[in-house]
């Protein structure tokens, strides 16, 4: 068989269109593919729940890829590993209370866990605003990446969604977008971000679960987007929180959505 060049275009085009077209209008979009946006997902689309990451960067997983200062290792603690074993995830005991995985296999193993649990992620989109009506979170507006870096006056598409997930880590990007146009109150003690503290992996490691939760009518916040939000820690290269953190909030939305 000689390979054609329009087929393969014309297949990806096809393929793309009917994939976008299904993801605008759907249970739950989350904003970030990291671990706890993936997690998440994963946990959701199980349950028959129809689930769209948008990612802005070309790769999914977040920081986890580098570990802690590239050193391409991370550590997850007792009660996380359940999780790491969900995804098929190889550990190693380092010492009591204390596992190790490879970073690059970690990402891998929820990253194709995830999509193959029927969750659609796009790369290279960014949300650059929210569809807000009666005060309620209810979707997103889509731009592509390269736009946005290329500063080009390019409108945006809209998709909707019965509840949305900022999974954005330190940044909180959808969270402060809501914050600065919306006029929505946050659920905070200030009714607005408070803003990430200092390292802290043992009160952030609790915190960032605690604080995974909704955080005005139609969008929740999971990952370090939630300490950045409610004025938790950071937790440093540990990333058991995360993968916490993700699955309390699909759990959580599991319930709302029956």
């Amino acid at each position: 068989m000689q390979l054609d060049e329009i087929k393969i275009s014309r297949a990806i085009i096809e393929s793309y269109k009917d994939k976008l077209l299904q993801a605008l209008d759907v249970d739950v979009a989350i904003v970030g593919a990291g671990p706890a946006g993936m997690c998440c997902g994963y946990y959701l689309a199980k349950q028959k729940k129809k689930v769209v990451i948008f990612e802005r960067k070309l790769s999914v997983g977040g920081g986890m890829w580098g570990g802690g200062m590239m050193f391409n290792e991370i550590v997850v603690q007792d009660k996380a590993k359940r999780i790491l074993d969900d995804f098929g995830i190889r550990i190693r005991l380092y010492e009591k209370g204390y596992y190790l995985a490879d970073s690059i296999e970690s990402v891998s193993a929820i990253c194709a866990k995830t999509v193959q649990a029927g969750v659609k992620i796009f790369n290279l989109i960014s949300a650059e605003d929210v569809l807000v009506r009666g005060k309620r979170v209810c979707g997103l507006v889509l731009n592509w990446t390269a736009v946005e870096i290329a500063n080009l006056h390019v409108d945006p598409i809209s998709m909707k969604a019965k509840f949305i997930i900022d999974s954005t880590g330190h940044a909180a990007e959808v969270a402060h977008i809501v914050e600065r146009k919306s006029g929505i109150q946050l659920k905070t003690k200030t009714g607005k971000i408070m803003g990430e503290q200092s390292m802290w992996a043992a009160l952030a490691e609790d915190t960032i679960v605690k604080n995974s939760k909704e955080v005005c009518p139609g969008l929740y916040v999971c990952g370090m987007c939630a300490n950045a939000v409610f004025g938790g820690p950071r937790m440093g290269p540990i990333f058991g929180g995360m993968l916490l953190s993700g699955e309390k909030v699909a759990k959580e939305l599991i319930k709302r959505l029956r």
